[in-house]
């Protein structure tokens, strides 16, 4: 727990809590494998406008967690700037973090806004999310850091 709040307290105080995501943070992987959002190539929803599964030979460690690519291309732009292209609030359900909740996220259902990738659990989650997107990526900002569970210990 005083991890936690001293892990907030320096967010507070370097501006971080605005951002949705930060390189330290824990990234969802779902319970039955390690791979970050379901194993689709974050990068593609940036440089192809949609999602797209990694292969297994485009394969990087980062976060505990492994993030598969469609080529070697995404998988380079990637390690040169995680942060740029890994979903907000560590692949959890954007709607459901502004509730102060995590879901899993469906890869499919996404958004780009502000150049920050934003998952949802479900096409019905994405359609409320979708009608106050603003608000809701401002409440999730907000409860990202109490939400999820920070000591990986």
């Amino acid at each position: 727990m005083l991890k936690r709040f001293l892990i907030v307290i320096a967010l507070v105080w370097a501006g971080g809590l605005t951002t949705g995501v930060r390189a330290d943070d824990p990234i969802y992987t779902g319970n039955f494998n390690d791979y970050a959002v379901s194993g689709y190539d974050t990068v593609a929803y940036f440089t192809h406008g949609k999602p797209m599964k990694g292969k297994k030979e485009f394969t990087y460690e980062y976060m505990n967690a492994e993030w598969r690519f469609m080529n070697q291309e995404n998988m380079d732009l990637f390690k040169a700037n995680p942060v740029k292209y890994m979903p907000q609030y560590g692949g959890y359900c954007a709607w459901a973090m502004a509730r102060g909740h995590t879901a899993s996220a469906e890869p499919d259902q996404w958004q780009i806004v502000d150049g920050k990738l934003y998952l949802n659990y479900s096409a019905k989650v994405k359609a409320k999310w979708e009608k106050d997107i603003p608000g809701f990526i401002k409440k999730a900002d907000k409860k990202y850091p109490e939400t999820v569970d920070f000591d990986n210990d």
